[in-house]
């Protein structure tokens, strides 16, 4: 149960509840005090007192489900037993009891619409006013000042956590916004440069063949023909080749089976290619749901890390573990036992090692991810790519 709307952080347990605790005891307090007064008067006011306090209780724990007519209704009823019991009330308790209009105006800055706001505000201003000065027999100001500006008080204060809350939604979703553009356009540079790299080229190089073929179609036929045969194989070529790109973008078993099933295959797969190390997957703990974009992101991190510690770590046996963690943390760590290297001198090399670890960064950091590596020369690599993941819910959660 919340009476908040949306926020970026959600309010400490105290901030949130402090307001209804307060009113609460004033109103057990009353209560407390009316059974030791023992008086008729007093007999006939905590019913209602107790009736208050169940309303009160009732709505905040039903607060979801009531509806935009609903809790309006709510706080006109709990303003007028607020009333009725302020005003039966003899002049020392009544005073007191005037200032639970404060947390009353946090519950009247909490109605559905600006019309139902400002009425709520309006009318709980002038019962306040009328319970302070039947309180003090007059128009007193030393009475008056207190409970009016701290309501209003509360009002401003709230408006303007209202306001911040917003503006700090507002560039938290601009920042998502940008994060997740500069993804796209570094994930269009990666597409472009694969195409020119690879169908740009070939197809370039395919197309001088037929054009020799074409010379050479009558003056040596045969020169022609295994020029045609060459292109006809490089086109097969072309097509694995563009097959694969589309893969990159997500890959089928991913998008199929989930994270944990393409890491294990891309494991396999390079644990099968002549003189590759052996590479060994686990997974740790129950996993949790991870948007498509953050699992490519780690197995695309993952791709790059089993690279590094095959090609420049010289590494025998390559250990990769899946972990999600208590705190809806999913990574990936690739532990290695190859030469190991300074982790604080990484800088782009002829070998491509610093240029790897830093598009890896670049590309968890899309998502608010990190990339930890740890080693020591001659001892071997421990990297660690970490992602927060979308939600605590397990993925065969319904």
């Amino acid at each position: 149960m919340s009476l908040t709307g949306p926020a970026v952080h959600r309010p400490s347990v105290a901030a949130r509840y402090l307001p209804h605790l307060v009113f609460l005891i004033a109103l057990a307090g009353t209560l407390v005090r009316l059974f030791e007064l023992n008086h008729e008067l007093c007999w006939r006011i905590a019913p209602p007192t107790a009736g208050l306090a169940l309303v009160y209780a009732a709505g905040l724990a039903r607060w979801d489900r009531l509806g935009h007519r609903a809790r309006p209704a709510w706080l006109g009823l709990l303003l007028l037993l607020w009333t009725w019991v302020a005003w039966s009330l003899p002049t020392p308790l009544a005073f007191g009891y005037a200032w639970l209009a404060v947390p009353l105006a946090v519950l009247a800055m909490r109605m559905p619409t600006r019309a139902a706001r400002s009425s709520a505000l309006a009318v709980l201003m002038a019962l306040l006013c009328a319970v302070l000065l039947r309180a003090s027999g007059g128009l007193d100001p030393d009475v008056l000042a207190p409970p009016v500006a701290a309501l209003w008080a509360t009002v401003l204060l709230y408006r303007t956590q209202q306001r911040l809350t917003r503006e700090l939604a507002e560039a938290r979703g601009e920042l998502a916004r940008q994060q997740q553009e500069a993804g796209r356009l570094a994930e269009r540079a990666r597409i472009a440069r694969d195409l020119h790299d690879t169908l740009a080229q070939e197809l370039s190089g395919s197309r001088m063949l037929l054009q020799a073929a074409e010379r050479d179609w009558d003056r040596r036929p045969e020169a022609a023909r295994r020029q045609v045969r060459a292109v006809t194989g490089a086109l097969g070529e072309h097509l694995a080749q563009t097959r694969d790109i589309i893969d990159d973008l997500t890959p089928p078993v991913l998008a199929r089976e989930g994270l944990e099933a393409a890491l294990r295959e891309l494991c396999a797969r390079a644990g099968n290619v002549p003189g590759s190390p052996r590479i060994s997957f686990h997974t740790e703990h129950a996993p949790y749901y991870l948007s498509t974009e953050q699992a490519v992101t780690l197995l695309r991190v993952t791709q790059g890390l089993l690279a590094n510690a095959g090609e420049h770590g010289r590494a025998g046996h390559i250990r990769v573990t899946l972990v999600y963690g208590d705190q809806a943390n999913a990574a990936v760590e690739v532990r290695d036992d190859g030469v190991g290297f300074d982790p604080t001198d990484i800088r782009p090399t002829k070998t491509g090692r610093g240029f790897g670890l830093m598009a890896a960064r670049e590309r968890l950091g899309l998502f608010g991810g990190t990339l930890t590596v740890e080693s020591t020369p001659g001892h071997g690599t421990r990297a660690r790519a970490a992602l927060r993941a979308e939600d605590r819910v397990p993925v065969s959660a319904p």
